[in-house]
């Protein structure tokens, strides 16, 4: 059974990351914020369920940039926690599988299938749904999709 509930989701970056709440129909809110911003704006909304993207190698190396975004991960979900919010991680090699069909899928694949899914966005002058939705709030949204359709 889908969430009834918009859901805020997070793709957590090493100095920015990109929030957006979604309902499957509507985007209320998306911006790209810096992480001492994004913690502050989750430490202020009580009761609010997130989705965050969670970060995985498999088997490839990783530097310096991949373990501080880590860490702002498990900031987020103690952050969300101790507002009595819920948290759920998400991995991008689901959502890839899930929109695409393929963990191979590159992002430009992941924006054109949420496009396709949700028409696109627009212009200032004729707006859809997605208007606004740019850089990595594709990759927020995306992670929203998910979490919607696919409760834990």
């Amino acid at each position: 059974m889908k969430p009834t509930y918009p859901i805020t989701a997070i793709d957590p970056g090493t100095h920015e990351s990109a929030i957006i709440t979604f309902d499957g129909s509507s985007v209320t809110d998306a911006a790209i914020l810096k992480n001492d911003e994004l913690l502050s704006l989750v430490r202020n909304q009580i009761g609010t369920g997130y989705a965050i993207e969670m970060i995985a190698s498999y088997g490839m190396p990783v530097g310096r940039e991949v373990f501080e975004t880590c860490l702002l991960i498990g900031r987020l979900q103690e952050a969300i926690h101790k507002c009595l919010g819920t948290s759920r991680l998400v991995y991008r090699r689901d959502i890839k599988i899930w929109l695409c069909g393929t963990s191979r899928a590159k992002d430009a694949n992941v924006t054109q299938a949420l496009k396709d899914k949700y028409g696109v966005p627009g212009t200032k002058a004729n707006p859809g749904m997605l208007y606004g939705i740019k850089s990595h709030l594709w990759s927020a949204l995306a992670v929203a999709d998910y979490a919607l359709n696919n409760p834990e």
